[in-house]
């Protein structure tokens, strides 16, 4: 080892080992999806249960894990030959059975005659989820357009100028509340027939290429 250079105590590697292994027990952690749950599993000895979940709060605080979603979102659509950001989105929705733990969220749908959550979804056209917004069963899929609009915006840095969506989220007040995020509506029938962009808020002759 040369003169000028010091060799790293012990103390120093023992400190970094200890936040090397708490890290890899996060991430094992939140790959499987139950980050209470299976933190105690997949902490190695002797580190402590408590440091682990409070580095997992830091990573969270700080966003990492929406970062690395985006990073691996914008990786497979480059791979994809797509740009980094879409430019349209699809909107759909579907109904949850709720758990005893459901509480007041869960109602009725009576449409799918089931009692639960409904969950509203934002995609790319690669089926990459974008957003997320969950309400009670009952509500309608309109309710949401405003929310999923905003979260899908801020997540792309507002590239998504259309969304795809059915006939549930038709109507003025849902088309007014994309408008305001910068969306245009195209309502795509059951049979999978897109009608035009709604009218009053498209430009005249507009073409549009679901990116």
């Amino acid at each position: 080892m040369g003169a000028g250079r010091a060799r790293p105590d012990a103390a120093a590697r023992d400190r970094r080992s200890a936040r090397a292994q708490r890290a890899g027990a996060v991430q094992r952690a939140a790959l499987r999806g139950a980050l209470r749950r299976g933190v105690a599993r997949h902490a190695p000895r002797p580190t402590a249960l408590a440091s682990v979940y409070d580095e997992a709060q830091r990573w969270l605080r700080a966003g990492c894990f929406e970062s690395l979603v985006h990073d691996l979102r914008a990786v497979l659509r480059l791979a994809s030959d797509r740009a980094e950001e879409p430019s349209a989105v699809m909107l759909d929705s579907r109904t949850l059975r709720s758990t005893p733990e459901g509480g007041a969220r869960a109602a009725w749908d009576g449409h799918k005659r089931t009692r639960g959550s409904k969950l509203h979804a934002a995609v790319d056209t690669l089926g990459q989820v974008l957003a997320l917004h969950v309400t009670p069963a009952h509500a309608d899929d309109r309710s949401a357009v405003a929310a999923l609009s905003d979260a899908v915006q801020e997540a792309t840095g507002d590239s998504v100028d259309l969304a795809s969506v059915d006939q549930g989220d038709t109507g003025e007040r849902a088309a007014k509340a994309a408008a305001d995020h910068g969306i245009v509506f195209l309502v795509v029938s059951a049979h999978g027939e897109a009608a035009p962009p709604v009218q009053e808020l498209s430009a005249p002759a507009q073409k549009w290429r679901m990116t």
